[in-house]
């Protein structure tokens, strides 16, 4: 109860589980409407439900702007980076997120009739930078993975000390960080191209309960890691 407290306490938390509870309640309400073949009751209804919570999350998002900018203000060129692809990865992907946010805001005020455009391209136009920025992460961390992987070589060939063993955790935390978040990334890439206009690879085919099972996973990872940064900064 304690923990669930805590997360909610946050902006990022609430958004997390929100996001947690809405794939999980497209792949329950996927789930029975697969198997038993029917459109009403239990399975309508949670299907409704995650439609609401992914509305919900998307007029919260009106607010992000000014956070995402100050964020790559702060990373910038990313002088702190040693290798110059993970650098400019990184740089990209942030001027992709913070091009995605005002498309999408504009896809959501056509939709509530506040502006007169057509929603339809704005939607997709968000959509192409969410998974550009989903892409880019992916290559991202599967670049860090390879120089890690170099780093824990390395600190096998020398002589292993207190500060080597300390080094080698520090490496091998990171690199199951990065694992998990190529699979985040990947399961919400596999959405993004399901919600491409119809023809574009698989755009389309997914049923509800895939959705909602890549969705959840994503979710489920970024519940994890959170909980993880939490009890670092707890650790004395």
């Amino acid at each position: 109860m304690e923990a669930v407290a805590d997360v909610l306490e946050s902006y990022r938390g609430r958004d997390r589980l929100v996001r947690t509870l809405g794939y999980s309640s497209r792949l329950l309400g996927g789930l029975l409407l697969a198997t038993r073949n029917g459109g009403s009751g239990l399975q309508r209804g949670l299907l409704r439900l995650s439609q609401e919570l992914s509305n919900c999350r998307a007029t919260l998002r009106l607010f992000d702007d000014l956070a995402m900018l100050m964020f790559s203000r702060e990373y910038g060129l990313g002088a702190s980076e040693e290798d110059a692809a993970v650098r400019w990865l990184s740089v990209v992907a942030n001027v992709t997120d913070q091009l995605y946010y005002p498309c999408e805001h504009l896809a959501w005020a056509a939709d509530y009739k506040i502006l007169s455009i057509y929603s339809n391209k704005w939607w997709t136009l968000s959509n192409i930078l969410w998974s550009l920025s989903l892409a880019l992460g992916v290559i991202r961390s599967l670049r860090v993975l390879q120089l890690l992987k170099r780093k824990l070589k390395r600190g096998r060939r020398g002589q292993v000390g207190t500060e080597e063993l300390k080094q080698w955790h520090m490496y091998q935390v990171r690199k199951r960080a990065e694992i998990l978040n190529v699979i985040g990334s990947l399961s919400d890439l596999a959405n993004a191209v399901h919600w491409m206009p119809v023809g574009f690879l698989w755009a389309g085919h997914f049923p509800e309960w895939l959705v909602g099972l890549m969705g959840t996973i994503s979710s489920l990872i970024g519940l994890y890691q959170m909980s993880c940064m939490g009890n670092t900064t707890k650790d004395p």
